[in-house]
């Protein structure tokens, strides 16, 4: 597949970028995109969720009735989970959700993502994205010329760019990454990405290892 090359005002260069159709033209493996966002957000959580059983509970261990008579069971204590105020009976406690998925399988899930947004016809290719100082009218300028601004846009650089990432911090749809942190999640959760010359090469020596 074929691209055009734009500059940041929307213009073509005349120049075009052929996409390597082993990363952007492959069959997508949905199964490995699942695999893959659901690592990436149970990565996120911080599993600091607790609540209190009854051994941790402040509160007297004496019985609450007496021996026989009672017609049942004789009560514990007050701290028992089936009376109020007492603790939580298999409550959350704190615990780690990341888990295990392989290299392979994590590249095959980015591939697919790609490869769904080269079908779809949503991936833009700029010759380079440089401002000369942080300003996020000069980005909302560029989103409105590259006719991306309503299409909630992923930036993808080669190499870290502060005043690009400055200029779009303060868009709640814009989202800026380099090449090595592109996630399977930031390319799905886009509805539009942008790519620099010098990314699509990065992208794919990448893959190539």
């Amino acid at each position: 597949m074929e691209l055009s090359i734009l500059d940041i005002k929307g213009k073509d260069t005349g120049r075009k970028v052929s996409l390597n159709d082993a990363i952007f033209g492959i069959e997508p493996n949905d199964h490995a995109i699942y695999l893959d966002v659901k690592q990436y957000l149970a990565n996120q959580r911080q599993g600091t969720h607790k609540a209190k059983g009854r051994s941790e509970l402040a509160g007297s261990t004496r019985k609450l009735g007496k021996q026989k008579g009672g017609g049942g069971a004789r009560p514990g204590d007050i701290k028992s989970g089936i009376r109020v105020g007492g603790g939580r009976m298999f409550g959350p406690v704190p615990r780690d959700y990341s888990f295990k998925l392989n290299k392979k399988v994590k590249q095959l899930a980015r591939k697919s993502a790609l490869s769904y947004k080269a079908i779809n016809n949503l991936i833009t290719v700029v010759d380079k994205l440089e401002f000369e100082t942080p300003k996020t009218k000069d980005f909302v300028s560029m989103a409105k010329s590259l006719q991306i601004a309503e299409k909630k846009p992923l930036i993808i650089l080669a190499s870290a760019n502060k005043n690009v990432y400055l200029s779009a911090r303060n868009l709640p749809s814009a989202n800026v990454v380099t090449v090595s942190e592109l996630s399977t999640y930031a390319i799905l959760n886009a509805k539009s990405l942008v790519m620099t010359e010098e990314a699509i090469g990065a992208v794919e020596q990448i893959f190539k290892a």
